[in-house]
């Protein structure tokens, strides 16, 4: 997921996961988000906190595996 137009569509380097718009966080509605950037990680959990409506949940791995309901 990526807020960035340019980049939907494409993959991360190396690793083939998909980039899509945050929108599809919406249609899917996932149990877990998984948040690779971890510095910023506030940012990204307060801009997704609607994911909580479903019981979503934040997985930031880096430096250490931490879940954020």
């Amino acid at each position: 997921m990526d807020r960035n137009p340019y980049k939907h569509g494409r993959f991360l380097p190396g690793t083939h996961v998909p980039i899509f718009s945050p929108d599809r966080i919406r249609e899917t509605k996932p149990d877990f988000l998984l948040i690779l950037p971890w510095n910023l990680k506030d940012e990204i959990i307060k801009q997704n906190a609607f994911i909580r409506e479903w019981g979503g949940k934040f997985v930031v791995p880096i430096p250490e595996i931490q879940v954020h309901e």
